[in-house]
């Protein structure tokens, strides 16, 4: 449970609406959510999410709700470990957008490196309502 869920659990029913979140902590919130990636705490990271969230990835249909995200890093992602790193990370409202690289093994043993940028965005209670995912492949 993140902290501010917590406190939001305890202010009466007749507070007002919640303090947009600040560009540092969704900015914290993101980096945390590839640390959970990395250690393949899966209850963690899906916990970052809304319960109707959606995730696109290339390759797949997308992935709906906390159900979805569970079945995608419990069994569906191809890769077995591995590690992001993180070269930019922007926040600008609702909307974070990042660039990074990954390193790691697929479950068939390939080794694999790449390029990758994800923006996310966040919902009024400051968890992620939506998540896209881009590849740099050599497609075209």
């Amino acid at each position: 449970m993140r902290t501010d869920d917590h406190i939001a659990s305890t202010v009466p029913a007749t507070a007002t609406a919640p303090e947009p979140v600040t560009a540092s902590a969704a900015e914290a919130d993101v980096r945390r959510y590839y640390e959970l990636v990395d250690a393949g705490d899966v209850p963690g990271l899906v916990g970052l999410f809304t319960p109707d969230a959606t995730y696109h990835r290339p390759g797949y249909e997308p992935f709906a709700g906390h159900e979805g995200l569970t079945r995608f890093y419990s069994a569906d992602r191809v890769i077995r470990s591995g590690r992001h790193t993180l070269t930019k990370v922007v926040a600008e409202g609702t909307d974070i957008a990042v660039h990074g690289e990954f390193n790691g093994e697929l479950h068939d043993g390939t080794t694999v490196g790449l390029r990758f940028a994800d923006f996310f965005q966040l919902s009024p209670d400051g968890r992620f309502g939506r998540r896209d995912t881009f590849f740099f492949a050599p497609l075209v």
